[in-house]
């Protein structure tokens, strides 16, 4: 007596029993349904209220113009070398330390750049930007 019909040859098949695998799923459900409340472990804790303002320095911006006969501009006053140098060195001791903005001629030797650059290395300048004029 067989409730199925019966194949006329007898081949193997190889197939998945799913439902052992289900009950399994099943029951690790619910394991981690209870489980999971019980790991967060949480300490109400009153934390004191602090009222302060959100200090905001920002760095100031120096402007050192280069012009192409090799005069500089401190933030657009001209200055002489010798002076240039302790600006630089008072600047570089600021906080938070300032950025050194270039203006350059387009004309001017790079000599005049270089030796501008190493100054403000040597003082302490380490943000150094050039300014251009966007193409139009």
């Amino acid at each position: 007596m067989a409730f199925h019909p019966r194949i006329e040859h007898d081949a193997l098949r190889a197939e998945i029993n799913m439902i052992p695998l289900i009950d399994v799923m099943l029951v690790l459900l619910i394991i981690f349904i209870i489980a999971a409340p019980l790991l967060t472990h949480a300490v109400r804790i009153d934390l004191p209220v602090a009222d302060s303002a959100v200090v905001d320095m920002k760095p100031e911006t120096i402007q050192l113009g280069i012009k192409a006969d090799g005069r500089f501009l401190w933030n657009g006053d001209f200055v002489e070398e010798a002076m240039l140098e302790a600006l630089m060195r008072e600047a570089g001791g600021r906080v938070p330390l300032p950025e050194l903005h270039l203006q350059v001629d387009a004309t001017a030797p790079y000599e005049f750049v270089a030796r501008a650059m190493a100054r403000a290395s040597r003082a302490g300048l380490e943000k150094i930007g050039f300014v251009s004029k966007p193409e139009e």
